[in-house]
């Protein structure tokens, strides 16, 4: 399906191509002021300067030349310059069956094959999951379905951190606390040596260097590591999955740094050969600053004066690995602002070694931290860093506080339902938000039942369940509309029918806030005709049957926005 402001705009290109001018003025867009209209042409200022004529009589001239159809109800001139724009209702009618019905929900779909690799997790197997994970999870899952909407290959990958210096770290902690004796590997195990060993680095520089040793002898596959290092990542991996997937966040590959680690030796030749590999105080590195540069970015480090691979090496290989397996055209890393120094010398390098061509586009999508309502880091009560798990288990529980006492819901679902809104409570309120700020984690606020929050969706879909619960003769798999009876039902139905531009919008802006927002604007709509229409007391059968296919329409296009988000719906709050 077409959007509707792409017909719109094949209308007025025509139009202002038959009266001389150039089509490209006829760009159609959703009106700013829908007191006014629905649509807008505003090429005529644009014209106004190429032509040396008033914006008021380019407009007139474009007008002119179209006539209400079965399309447009109405065109109006209004100076300076503006072309208002009404639809028919017949037709908005129809384009939103339309869209119910198509499996794309009106969703444009790439007219080229297109791959996205996407970065996003980026789990450390030594250490558990903590706050500074959920947002890189969140934002990395949504970015996944939006691209699939529009009809695009995704591949997410989880890089999984476990083959750098906190390993080394683990095992030497486990090394000098148990000698040869280790103990089964638990994921308890592990969270409670990665914090001991990790204090100890930063006061005991002999432990620092044991550890930095041990890391080396491991990426050179050390036997004596290897066996243990096996079942840290097994563990820690089984434990990993099971956070995210109460995040409903998965991944196509679960590689690490030790798969990447494989393509290195290809990497250093490629790089040598390129004369771009040179040794710098016992390490290799290579030279990526740039003329254009406004503060000094230092070489990146490729082999360490120890042997071991620099820390930028894993993610330089990664792309090689990438671009043999995918073929990507995009590679997008959502990964937070502080690495933004890391990617700049890895997309550097790996462009300058030519590792992918120059088309392809390398993106660090860095996002902001995760916020108390302090504006400081989220911490424990205690000051330390809070586990992801740990938060979860907060909001999921606050979540069913809440409906201990509410009768509508049988008690086995309660914790079900619990979990459902307490999830979508903490991703809608993080992804309501663009990416690049922070999060300030308000629990108050993200169960809020009114306002931008995810409790406020989930409650808009349980009300359509309900209104549609109390109907015995109406098909609910084949909603008919038989008209359009109220303003309120009309600025909903062209809600619904302008998602389809949501979706490209937030394809296009790397922004899941995107569909967040229209969303909430879909709902505030449903509200407001749902107020203004009684529906279960209409004795008008048409227009009940009208009414009753728009909450259809609409339950079915929340969906679709709330799964894009990796968000689960609720039958009854």
């Amino acid at each position: 399906m077409k959007l509707l402001t792409d017909l719109l705009t094949a209308i007025f290109e025509t139009a202002f191509l038959n009266c001389g001018y150039d089509k490209t003025l006829g760009k159609v867009v959703v009106s700013g002021r829908p007191d006014l209209c629905q649509f807008q042409c505003n090429g005529a200022f644009t014209g106004a300067k190429l032509y040396r004529k008033s914006p008021l009589s380019i407009a007139d001239d474009v007008s002119a030349l179209i006539k209400p159809d079965g399309m447009i109800s109405k065109i109006e001139v209004m100076a300076p310059g503006f072309i208002n724009i009404t639809i028919n209702d017949g037709f908005l009618l129809h384009y939103a069956e339309q869209i119910f019905h198509d499996k794309y929900k009106g969703i444009p779909q790439a007219e080229a094959p297109e791959t996205i690799v996407l970065d996003y997790g980026n789990p450390n197997v030594a250490k558990p999951l903590h706050v500074g994970h959920l947002r890189s999870a969140i934002i990395g899952e949504a970015l996944k379905r939006i691209i699939i909407s529009t009809g695009r290959k995704a591949i997410g990958d989880v890089p999984l951190g476990d083959w750098g210096l906190p390993m080394g770290l683990v095992l030497a902690e486990m090394e000098e606390k148990y000698a040869d004796r280790i103990p089964p590997i638990t994921a308890d195990l592990l969270n409670e040596l990665y914090p001991l060993a990790s204090k100890r680095s930063r006061a005991d520089e002999a432990f620092l260097e044991k550890a930095r040793t041990i890391t080396a002898e491991l990426q050179k596959g050390s036997i004596k590591y290897m066996d243990t290092w096996r079942k840290m990542v097994s563990v820690s991996v089984r434990d990993i999955r099971k956070t995210f997937d109460r995040l409903h966040v998965s991944f196509d590959y679960w590689y690490g740094e030790s798969d990447s680690s494989k393509y290195v030796p290809q990497l250093l030749q490629i790089l040598s050969e390129k004369n771009l590999l040179v040794p710098s105080e016992g390490a290799q590195v290579v030279d990526v600053s740039c003329e254009s540069d406004k503060a000094p970015v230092p070489p990146a480090i490729v082999i360490k004066s120890n042997g071991s691979e620099g820390y930028v090496t894993t993610d330089i290989a990664t792309i090689l690995q990438r671009q043999q397996d995918f073929k990507p055209d995009r590679i997008w890393y959502v990964v937070d602002f502080r690495q933004n120094l890391h990617f700049t010398q890895v997309f550097r390098t790996a462009q300058k070694a030519e590792l992918v061509p120059a088309s392809t586009e390398l993106t660090h999508l860095c996002f902001g931290t995760v916020n108390g309502k302090d504006g400081k880091p989220f911490k424990t009560r205690d000051g330390g860093i809070m586990q992801l798990s740990e938060l979860l288990d907060t909001v999921v529980n606050c979540s069913y506080e809440k409906l201990r006492n509410t009768d509508d819901i049988d008690m086995n679902f309660k914790k079900e339902t619990a979990e459902k809104i307490g999830i979508a409570a903490i991703k809608f309120g993080d992804l309501i938000n663009h990416y690049s700020k922070d999060c300030v984690f308000d629990i108050d606020k993200f169960m809020a039942s009114e306002g931008k929050t995810g409790v406020y969706l989930l409650y808009t879909v349980a009300r359509i369940n309900s209104i549609l619960k109390r109907i015995d003769s109406f098909d609910l798999t084949a909603p008919h509309s038989y008209g359009i009876y109220s303003q309120s039902e009309r600025e909903l139905l062209l809600k619904l029918a302008l998602s389809g531009n949501a979706f490209i919008n937030a394809y296009n802006e790397k922004s899941p806030n995107i569909i967040c927002e229209n969303a909430y604007q879909i709902a505030v709509a449903f509200s407001k005709f749902y107020h203004e229409n009684h529906i279960m007391s209409e004795s008008d059968g048409q227009k009940k049957a009208s009414w009753l296919a728009l909450c259809i329409y609409t339950k079915d296009m929340l969906q679709k926005h709330l799964d894009t988000l990796a968000i689960d719906t609720v039958e009854l709050m």
